[in-house]
Parts: C-alpha cells; sequence; structure tokens
C-alpha cells in the first residue's frame, strides 16, 4: 500500500471541553471518512443544512479566529488547532460533528487533538493523494503585516516572525519544514493573548471560555500561567499551527515556501483568496508513480504529505 495515498482516522474519536470564544460547552466526534470526502464539519445540533466546509472561501470571519459558513448560516468556529493537527498527521479525509458553533479549545494547542488521533490510529487507503503546488509567487501587504508563498521544490515551508512590544513576548521567530520536521513543538503550543486585551475581547463578545487553563496569559511582562512555557519559542510557534491550520481550507497539502511577519488568520485567508484567483499562481497533482513531479521523486521527503 502506497505510503501516497489518503488517509482517515481508524476509529470513531469523541472529545469535548469549551469553546474560548462562546464560552458554551462542546461535544466533538471525529469519524472516519471514505477517500475523496475532504474534510466536513458537521452540526448534529441542527435538523437540517448543518453541513459546513471548511474551505478558503466559506470563511466569513477571521478576526481572532478563523469562522467558516455554509449558505443557509450555519457556523463552526475556531477550527484552526484542529486543522493544523489535520494537517500535519496527513488526515485527508474525516467528518466532524459538533453539537455545538465552536470546536472545543481544549488546552489552547493541537496537543490533545494530535494524541487522540495518533491514540486512535490512522488508516490507509488505496486512493492517491492530491496536492497544490505553487507555481507563482503570491503576496499579501497590510502596513507592517506581510504574507507570501513561492515556489518550493519538496515540502511546506514556513518562515514565521511576530513582533511584540511586550518584553516578555518580544520578536519571535521559527521556520518549520512540515512534511520533514518533528512537529510536536507547534502542536504543543497554546494560543495567547496580553492581559490587557482581555477587556477589549469581552466587549467584542469574544473569549469568554477563556482561562489561564486554555491561553497563554502575559501582564506586565510576566507569564500569568503556572508552569511556563512548554519551548521557548511557544508563542511564534502557535501562530505556526495557525497558519497550518488555515492553509488546510485550500483543501489539499500544499508545496511552497511560505514567509509571514505580524500576520495571522485574516492574511492567511488572504493570501489563499489571492493565489487562487488566478490559475497560473498553481497546479494541483495526484501523486501517482507515473505523473509524479521529478521534485517529488524522492519519497522520503513525503512522509508527512502522504
Amino acid at each position: 500500500m502506497s505510503i501516497l495515498t489518503q488517509k482517515t482516522v481508524s476509529k470513531k474519536i469523541s472529545l469535548e471541553g469549551i469553546g474560548i470564544h462562546s464560552g458554551l460547552k462542546a461535544q466533538a466526534s471525529i469519524l472516519p471518512a471514505h477517500p475523496n470526502t475532504g474534510i466536513i464539519f458537521k452540526r448534529i445540533d441542527m435538523k437540517k443544512n448543518n453541513i459546513i466546509i471548511p474551505t478558503y472561501n466559506n470563511v466569513v470571519d477571521a478576526t481572532l479566529c478563523t469562522t467558516i459558513s455554509n449558505d443557509f448560516g450555519a457556523k463552526v468556529s475556531t477550527i484552526e488547532h484542529l486543522m493544523g493537527a489535520f494537517y500535519g498527521l496527513g488526515i485527508d479525509n474525516a467528518i466532524v460533528e459538533l453539537n455545538s458553533q465552536e470546536v472545543p479549545i481544549l488546552d489552547g494547542s493541537a496537543k490533545q487533538f494530535v494524541d487522540l488521533i495518533m491514540k486512535a490510529g490512522i488508516k490507509t487507503s488505496e486512493v492517491p493523494i492530491k496536492i497544490i503546488k505553487v507555481e507563482q509567487q503570491t503576496e499579501v501587504r497590510e502596513e507592517e503585516k506581510i504574507i507570501s508563498i513561492k515556489k518550493s521544490n519538496v515540502s511546506l515551508d514556513i518562515d514565521f516572525e511576530i513582533k511584540y512590544q511586550n518584553q516578555f513576548i518580544k520578536s519571535q521567530r521559527n521556520k518549520v519544514s512540515v512534511f520533514e520536521d518533528n512537529l510536536t513543538d507547534i502542536y504543543n503550543s497554546r494560543t495567547f493573548c496580553l492581559f490587557e486585551d482581555i477587556e477589549k475581547l469581552k466587549k467584542m463578545g469574544l473569549g469568554k471560555g477563556g482561562s489561564l487553563e486554555n491561553a497563554l496569559v502575559v501582564k506586565n511582562n510576566l507569564l500569568m500561567n503556572k508552569g511556563g512555557l512548554r519551548n521557548e519559542k511557544e508563542f511564534v510557534n502557535h501562530k505556526i499551527l495557525d497558519c497550518m491550520g488555515d492553509l488546510y481550507l485550500s483543501g489539499y497539502r500544499i508545496i511552497g515556501s511560505l514567509s509571514c511577519s505580524q500576520g495571522g488568520h485574516n492574511l492567511t485567508n488572504k493570501l489563499l483568496r489571492k493565489l487562487f484567483s488566478d490559475q497560473k499562481n498553481y497546479s494541483l497533482i495526484e501523486i501517482k508513480g507515473k505523473n509524479l513531479p521529478h521534485s517529488l521523486a524522492n519519497k522520503n521527503h513525503l512522509r508527512s504529505i502522504a
């Protein structure tokens, strides 16, 4: 059985928690799905019109999390950590059932999603995967924020930078090769905020379920969470996790080299919209032996993409 074929979870996975922004309790199930199903979200608290597909053009809000909607107004928010886990683990097909409008935040990272998927096991099919290969550089700028993606031979490289005046966070930068590097630190890195921003979040109707159990909070240049950071670049590593999850709204894993400075959900979504606005920017390739691109011929480079 080829390593370059589609994968799903081996059995049903159940989890529950609270929505970090809605504050609502939520139960979720991740179910196996047939090849070419893709990732599907299903609101089981709704009787009809309850299927939401996580694609970049279904994003209706990307302020502080990624929210998708269908044509009937059914929404699911904060999908990025789960989508990042799917991306990194190579899960092509799954049905995610939810009894609420928001994916549970769990501990604020993708760690528990990854652990549960690995415990359940991953099932490989005989159906070839498809990938998106970036052909031409695409860039989005908004004042000091910038994100761009260009052609790469065998991987998805993410080079991410954040800049904060806060002296605990400061400036951080990290680069990962998603299909080749160990992503443990990326999966384990938690969402974060400044203490002085919490009141603003509340006024926006967000952060209702936030706590020190599911987010890093920095106050007066000190971390409020007991136990400290999980890794020395946890802040920027969480941004890379978000970026991975948001990129998976392309519908496929991507071969390209991405760089971002001070970006977030909104900028990544704008990048995807611009990338896919012109077919010259990319190609969609089904990975079969006879049409495997020369640059991808070394399958050792594809242990995660597959």
